[in-house]
């Protein structure tokens, strides 16, 4: 990862297992509200509130660097992958500002159904103080803070619209907020995606055609071909 100096990163976390068009739209919608330098998407090693993912490690992290080349200001990074034990946003936040960056610097880009578990996020609420969270949220399904997020959170929340372009670093320099993004992201989830390639479905729309090419080569996700090996991997 790029040293730490003035930059404004967006960190996209999770199984990625395996990435898909989603995931990309809204590194992209959080970059482009929140004029971020680059969106690093990472690969979660142990998920914590998942289960064991159906493609490893390895994979998981060759399929995101396939998907964000040749897209502006997007890269992936190993770092949660190389950490061993439960991955923990927490531990992905201190590891960086070890790395020399500021809580201001940093913005964590999760979806509103996610986000709206964090009160089981490890370290919380200290968390919310580590960096920015962006809450990318879908047109026509608004968000109730006051009745769906608890107390910590609330006093925190803002939106990009309300704060001119030319300020929004000035803004963001201060306390850390949590960010509602309001993205027009497509429809698909992880899960979908496996459950079509078990099906014997074509996933080319779902994820991107050079993923979905990954996994049909690997045999990923697919129970009649699970000897497919990548780096040694078995």
């Amino acid at each position: 990862m790029t040293s730490a100096g003035s930059l404004r990163l967006g960190l996209l976390g999770g199984t990625l297992d395996p990435v898909h068009r989603g995931h990309i739209a809204a590194a992209h919608a959080a970059r482009q509200a929140l004029a971020l330098d680059r969106v690093f998407l990472l690969p979660a090693h142990v998920p914590s509130h998942r289960g064991v993912p159906g493609a490893s490690g390895w994979h998981r992290f060759a399929m995101a660097a396939i998907a964000v080349e040749g897209e502006d200001g997007l890269a992936v990074s190993d770092m949660e992958l190389a950490r061993p034990g439960t991955t923990y946003t927490w531990d992905t936040l201190e590891a960086l500002a070890v790395a020399g960056y500021r809580p201001s610097q940093l913005y964590f880009i999760t979806g509103a159904d996610a986000f709206g578990s964090i009160e089981s996020w490890h370290r919380y609420p200290d968390l919310l103080d580590r960096a920015h969270f962006v809450v990318i949220t879908r047109p026509g399904h608004p968000i109730d803070t006051e009745r769906d997020w608890p107390v910590a959170v609330r006093h925190r929340v803002r939106t990009p619209d309300a704060v001119a372009p030319a300020t929004l670093a000035v803004h963001s320099a201060g306390t850390t907020s949590v960010w509602l993004v309001e993205a027009t992201t497509p429809d698909v989830s992880s899960t979908i995606v496996r459950e079509r390639v078990q099906a014997g479905s074509d996933v080319d729309a779902l994820t991107l055609p050079r993923v979905a090419a990954h996994i049909r080569r690997h045999g990923l996700y697919d129970a009649r071909d699970t000897a497919r090996t990548l780096h040694g991997e078995h």
